[in-house]
Parts: C-alpha cells; structure tokens; sequence
C-alpha cells in the first residue's frame, strides 16, 4: 500500500491517555495500516500524582518524566509543539511548533486529550501572585521558591518579613492540595533545623478550601483522619474559606483575615484545555461532550477522553460522567484505541465501562490514606498501597526504578534541601507557566485552514 494512502491518525497530548493511546495503537496496527502521529509539546508523559513529591524533593523531576523516545521499538512521529486549534469540517489540526512556527496537520482521526489546565477565578491578583502544580516546571520552581524562602528568612533582619517568609497558604482541599500541603510541611519542618536562627514556631501552613470537608470524595472517616493527621503536624485548615485577593506580600481570605505571606499555592481545581473551545462544539461543564464510546457525535473519526472529555461514567449510570482522574484517563486511552482501530477496519466501536477501583492520598512518611475497593485504611497499610499503586502505574522499568531508588534514598538518607536557583530570576506565577493566550478562536482556526488552503493552490 502506497503510503500516502494510509489513514492518518493524530493524537494531541501525551498524558496518561494520549501516551496509554499511541502505544496500545502501535502494538495492534501493523505499520502499512496507518500513520501514527502524536503532537506534544514536550517529549515525555508526566506522572501529574507524584508532583507533590518532586516539589518536597523526595522525588527527582526526572523520575517522573516518562521519555517517549527512549525506546527505538516505537514508530510514531512526534511533533513537538501545542495544538492550538481544530477545524473538524476540515478535518485539520492547527498547531505552534516550539520555534513558534503554525503549520496545519490533517488527519484522517483524531484522538483529542489535550489534559486540563488550573482552574482560575476573577480574583484580584490570583494569576499574578499564586504559583500552580500541574507541570514539572511549577513542581521544581516551587521547591526552590520554598527554600529560599527560608534563606531569606534567615537572612532578613525585619521580624515582619521574617514571619511573612515563614507563612505558607495553599488553597484546595482535594488531593492535589492535601497531598501538596502535606508534603511540602514536612520538607520545611525537616529544613528549619539546618537554620538555627529560626524559630521552627514561625513556620506556619494554611490549606484552605471553599467546600465544607477536605476530600469528601473518601468518605466521612478517611476524610477526617486526613485532617486529623494534618492537623496534628501543625497545619492549619479552614473550610468554607477561600481566596478574597491575592497580594505579594499577604492574602486576604473570603472570612475577612490577612495573612502575610510570600507564597500563595493554587490547587483549587482544573479545567479542560482551552483546545476544546476551537473546536465549537458541544460542552459539559467545559468539556467536550462525547459518546460512551468516546466519539464526537455528528462527527466521524473525532474521539476525545481523558480531562478535556465529559466520558459518560455507564458503571454509575444516570447523567455522571468519568471523573478527571489518572485512573481512567489511562483506560480510556486503551479503550479509545480499540474503538479507532474498530473504525479504521470497519468494525462497531464499544462503549468504556470502568468501575472506580478507589483512591489513595499519600501524605509523607508514614503518614497516608487510602480506599482501595471500598477498603478504608490510613497510616502504613494505606501508604504501602499507594505507592504500590503509583509505582505500578509508571509505565517504564526505568521510570519504576528510578522512583523506587527515590522513594529509599529519601527515606534513609533525607533531603539535602539544595534548590537550583535555574529559574531565581524568572516569574513563576500561574500566568506565566499556563500559556492561556496561545490558543485561537473557532474562527481564527477557520480562516488559519481557509487561507493557507489558498495558499497551497
């Protein structure tokens, strides 16, 4: 078969379900069946649930970046770049290229999981002065930004500044801020004994979330042991509280309180990528609403999952829909390359079912919870479960053993609480590492396709 006739599939993002995609695509398809192309703008899978670890230095950046060129045995074409847009009668996907060049990629199918970006609100200063977690940039920026300010700290005269340097407030109650909040505690208690000026009584954490429980996706019990464990470590926790206004030097909640402090962590939700808006079509919530077999309805060989798709949840039934979680983004991509492979040769495609097999928070040390199958365990057995879960999950041998050497290194030898100073002198807010601005309109992406159509006659 000639090669300019193979189908093209495009799949855009190389999370858990793009990357769980292409190579379940690669191992079922021979090489004259299709061209696989997948478009990213970094050359590896990020492990998102281990952040919270690499910004407590218990894990190196590294060991939780995935290579996807690693392996000679893989034969997709990657283009290193940002999908910026779609034309879906077209059937073309706009993308900028890292040397901020825009050329058009047609497909044949396409596998839209672009992720999700941070969820933001119209607070003042909240995209200026709030640093994110959701890139391995952030994770290591934040590790830096912590340490120095205990540097600073140590180094300031001003007793105001001081304790502002030592006050730490991450919004967001759901398992990114938990397990941020908790893991980043402990890496300042442990480091404030290497600063005998300081008083470790300075140091003070906040985690503070709008809603009236911490993680009441685990339950009553779990929920409250997680708090409990938090508390008992000296965090302070309110809910039913958020962020009023965001300064650089201090933070005013919603209940009326200031609070000095040079770091302001936002891990008050998600949303879908900005992509999903291009497209013009229909929308749950913000994500893109597809069928239970992931397909865009009205639309053949479009399929979407993962963060930026509202996957009908047919285990639940009723109107639920697959929670934006690691856990079925990596089925999902199984799954949705059958159904493209299905496609591709004719066949019916089938639609994701996927009973939630638990969740797991991993709050440092020994200190955890998790409901594994319904099972509700907290401290050792839970941590053993959710690093053995995680651990699991990691695609590559490398990638399992790097984290495994990570995870015993730290535990018997500690940290060295050594921050790189590679980005001191570069912002680090939310606005700076989220590239909200890069993305076009439905109409901008039409008449990008219409004129450089033109152009190619």
């Amino acid at each position: 078969m000639d090669t300019v006739t193979r189908p093209r599939i495009l799949v855009v993002g190389a999370g858990f379900a793009g990357v769980e995609c292409v190579r379940r695509l690669e191992r079922r398809l021979a090489p004259n069946e299709a061209d696989l192309t997948l478009v990213t703008p970094f050359s590896y899978q990020l492990y998102l649930p281990l952040l919270p670890q690499v910004a407590s230095g218990v894990l190196t950046p590294q060991s939780v970046a995935l290579s996807l060129r690693r392996s000679e045995k893989y034969r997709t074409r990657i283009i290193p770049g940002g999908a910026i847009g779609v034309d879906l009668k077209s059937k073309v996907c706009v993308v900028r290229s890292v040397n901020g060049e825009i050329v058009n990629e047609p497909y044949d199918y396409i596998v839209l999981a672009p992720g999700s970006v941070t969820r933001t609100f119209d607070i003042p200063g909240l995209t200026d002065h709030a640093f994110g977690l959701k890139s391995l940039a952030e994770a290591a920026y934040l590790r830096d930004h912590v340490i120095s300010q205990l540097d600073l700290a140590d180094a300031s005269h001003d007793p105001a500044e001081r304790a502002s340097r030592l006050q730490f407030v991450v919004v967001g109650g759901g398992y990114a801020g938990t397990e941020t909040a908790a893991c980043l505690q402990r890496l300042t208690h442990a480091a404030v004994k290497r600063y005998p000026r300081l008083d470790p009584g300075l140091i003070k954490w906040h985690l503070i979330d709008i809603a009236p429980k911490l993680m009441p996706e685990l339950g009553e019990k779990l929920g409250r042991s997680a708090q409990e464990i938090l508390t008992r470590r000296g965090i302070e926790i309110s809910l039913g509280v958020s962020i009023a206004k965001a300064g650089a030097e201090e933070v005013t909640f919603t209940d009326g309180r200031t609070v000095p402090t040079r770091t302001l962590i936002w891990t008050a939700g998600v949303v879908a990528s900005p992509l999903i808006a291009t497209l013009d079509a229909e929308t749950v919530r913000g994500r893109l609403a597809v069928n239970a077999d992931m397909c865009l309805p009205g639309h053949d060989g479009v399929f979407a999952l993962g963060d930026s798709a509202a996957v009908p949840d047919v285990a639940k039934g009723d109107d639920a829909v697959c929670p934006p979680t690691a856990q079925h983004a990596l089925r999902q991509g199984r799954h949705v390359a059958e159904n493209v492979i299905a496609a591709l040769r004719g066949q019916p495609t089938r639609p994701y079912v996927h009973k939630d097999l638990g969740l797991v928070v991993d709050l440092g040390g020994t200190d955890a919870v998790s409901k594994p199958f319904g099972l509700e365990l907290h401290g050792l057995p839970a941590q053993a479960v959710a690093r053995g879960y995680h651990w699991s999950a990691l695609r590559t041998g490398v990638a399992k053993t790097r984290v495994m050497t990570n995870w015993l290194l730290n535990a018997v030898a500690g940290d060295d609480f050594v921050r790189t100073g590679f980005q001191a002198h570069r912002p680090g807010s939310l606005r700076d590492f989220e590239y909200l601005d890069a993305y076009l309109t439905p109409e901008q992406v039409r008449q990008h396709v219409t004129e450089a159509g033109r152009a190619a006659r």
